[in-house]
């Protein structure tokens, strides 16, 4: 059986907390889809195509992972792709409530799809991409926290305001 998941978020920057979820997620499934989409409540510092070309940067050659974006509900585009395996981060309890809360409205939408929690790891436990906007904005170091690409798209869009 081939066993596909979807890896949903706005990777608005993508994290090295994010490539830790995916690169432990990919040896569990055939295929892996890293789902960029937006939240009307955050206003992005990059566009989707930006952000899913940072991605694709920032993983490794080959394998089984795509980059693909939606729009609407994460159940109906799971349904479209063909998956029933949603995978998220977990990195405090704090986001437990959270998640727990979108997992639960997810399964009464579309029952069939499973969410799936996976822990971050520990050096990346206090990662959020908020948190590196504001460090790059205010002209601190990313390193370590952030793929190279990453890195330089940030340096790049904050160049001005150095």
């Amino acid at each position: 059986m081939n066993k596909m998941a979807i890896y949903p978020g706005t990777f608005d920057p993508f994290t090295n907390g994010h490539l830790d979820i995916v690169l432990r997620s990919v040896r569990l499934f055939d295929h892996l889809i890293i789902a960029v989409t937006t939240n009307a409540k955050k206003t992005p510092l990059f566009s989707v195509p930006e952000r899913k070309e940072l991605i694709r940067k920032s993983l490794p050659e080959g394998g089984n992972i795509t980059v693909e974006s939606f729009d609407g509900l994460l159940v109906d585009y799971a349904e479209k792709r063909g998956s029933i395996i949603v995978i998220r981060g977990l990195r405090a309890v704090s986001d437990f409530e959270y998640e727990m809360q979108m997992a639960l409205l997810n399964r009464r939408l579309k029952p069939a799809v499973e969410t799936i929690f996976k822990m971050s790891s520990e050096e990346y436990s206090f990662l959020t991409s908020s948190a590196v906007k504001e460090i790059a904005l205010l002209g601190g170091s990313v390193d370590g926290l952030v793929p190279s690409a990453v890195k330089a798209a940030l340096a790049e869009k904050f160049k001005k305001h150095q």
